[in-house]
């Protein structure tokens, strides 16, 4: 039977470990959450309003943003401790996911926009050409 050990630098290096684990994994769920990229390029809508809806429900990003603010939680803790001989990789990682949920956050928002005025832009459309129609 091994003995077990309780030494400080041990047990820190042990959750220093765990900590980097912990981050990787957020990061991996948040890359797996993010929306398809074909999902997001193509499409078989017969109008644009098919194709903005497709796009918007296209460009969801799920539970991913939760999953990045994990991993930077963890992230930060590890590094308040310095815990991390070496975790550019990990801050680097973070910040691109970061950058990449905020652009899809605000895409969608914008495509969310774009669903409700195309329609009225028609509508408006429609009514000056009858009435265009009407005084001919």
């Amino acid at each position: 039977m091994s003995q077990s050990t309780f030494d400080d630098d041990d047990l820190f290096g042990e959750a220093a470990a765990e900590t980097r684990a912990e981050v990787e994994e957020h990061l991996t769920a948040a890359r797996e959450q993010l929306p398809d990229p074909d999902a997001v390029w193509e499409t078989d809508a017969d109008n644009v309003l098919g194709v903005l809806n497709g796009l918007k429900s296209a460009l969801d990003v799920g539970d991913a943003v939760d999953s990045v603010r994990s991993a930077k939680k963890a992230y930060v803790l590890g590094e308040r401790a310095d815990a991390f001989d070496d975790a550019d990789d990990l801050k680097a990682e973070i910040e691109e996911l970061e950058a990449l949920v905020g652009d899809i956050e605000a895409a969608a928002e914008e495509v969310a926009s774009l669903t409700g005025t195309v329609p009225a832009i028609r509508g408006a459309l429609q009514d000056a050409t009858a009435e265009e129609e009407g005084e001919e």
